[in-house]
């Protein structure tokens, strides 16, 4: 995998945008290996679909590729966000690709996968409709929230420039398919929970520490009296999804 991205390509284009388009998706093509299956090369669909940009020719799987010059920051512009949360909760949604890149040294600096199943309606931020005047009045766009995806679902393939071993990527998809959940409800509350699992500093943490956070998901989750036991309920699942072990006396460990 060459991190450089090819200059002799845009020659013949002037806009900035397009000029970025061009050449972030010829890497893509050039580059890109399916992290669900390992196929050597994803392929680009035919121009404007809705949301995805690649597919895996072995394996079918979409990718939605996000592609911005510097640091990727917490929030992502996207599309419609209409269109977006009926994909999400359709099951139908694609992987994303999240890269960032340098526009003066012409290189990808980093390349994230987020896995479809990481998806839920919280993480997608409804944007202002657009003013009256707008061409598109009312049009109502997204951001993608990245800090509200837990890290198991951030999985590196190029960080800081530094290409990460295919297999390792492949390895880690494949256990983020544990999160494989249809109930999109139940997937959230899962998330939830390990997020706040990953906010303890930890690698040894307490029950009680699991619920220092009860007014925070209680807040989030209005309808729920019954918080305590549902943390329980999510900390088990996670343990039995292989996110987290117990080890006695009220006392879990996270498992790298």
């Amino acid at each position: 995998m060459d991190i450089n991205f090819d200059s002799s390509i845009i020659e013949n284009y002037q806009s900035g945008t397009q000029i970025a388009r061009v050449l972030t998706e010829n890497w893509i093509q050039q580059n890109m290996y399916c992290p669900r299956c390992g196929n050597l090369h994803i392929k680009h669909f035919e121009n404007n679909r809705p949301v995805a940009d690649f597919f895996c020719p072995a394996c079918k799987n979409e990718y939605e590729l996000k592609s911005k010059n510097g640091i990727l920051k917490n929030k992502i512009n996207d599309g419609a966000y209409r269109t977006m949360i009926e994909r999400i909760t359709s099951n139908n949604n694609p992987d994303f690709l999240f890269m960032s890149y340098s526009k003066k040294e012409l290189q990808v600096r980093e390349l994230i996968l987020v896995p479809k199943h990481f998806f839920v309606p919280d993480i997608i931020e409804k944007r202002k409709p657009l003013a009256a005047s707008a061409r598109r009045a009312g049009w109502e766009g997204c951001n993608i929230l990245i800090d509200k995806i837990p890290e198991q679902g951030k999985i590196r393939i190029i960080s800081n420039g530094e290409v990460i071993d295919a297999n390792a990527v492949i390895g880690k998809v494949n256990k983020s398919k544990q999160f494989e959940i249809k109930d999109i409800n139940s997937r959230g509350w899962l998330f939830d929970i390990l997020n706040c699992v990953n906010r303890i500093p930890r690698q040894i943490f307490t029950l009680d520490e699991i619920y220092f956070f009860e007014k925070e998901l209680q807040t989030k989750h209005p309808k729920n009296n019954n918080i305590k036991p549902k943390i329980r309920q999510q900390l088990q699942l996670l343990r039995d999804k292989g996110f987290i072990e117990f080890v006695g006396n009220g006392k879990y460990s996270k498992i790298v």
